[in-house]
């Protein structure tokens, strides 16, 4: 049996795009971001590295930041979670 990955793959797509418009606001601080998957109840999984690995505000980043601009740009996402 196979599985048909294309709206999953297209959904990756969509959520890498995403990151990627997020991505330069966060080198420019020393950090980045890195895209672990989507997960069966469609929580995007990513995980800070560098400076937003180790900052203080890196869950206000991630939460009215990260997951705001993803949620806003791939239906369907629920929310976003630093691994």
């Amino acid at each position: 049996m196979s599985v048909d990955t294309t709206n999953t793959d297209e959904r990756d797509a969509d959520v890498l795009e995403a990151i990627e418009a997020i991505r330069p606001a966060l080198q420019s601080d020393g950090g980045d971001i890195i895209f672990n998957g989507i997960d069966a109840d469609d929580a995007v999984h990513v995980t800070l590295v560098g400076a937003c690995g180790t900052c203080p505000v890196s869950m206000m980043t991630l939460k009215a930041g990260v997951e705001r601009i993803i949620m806003d740009r791939v239906p369907g996402i629920s929310e976003v979670i630093a691994d």
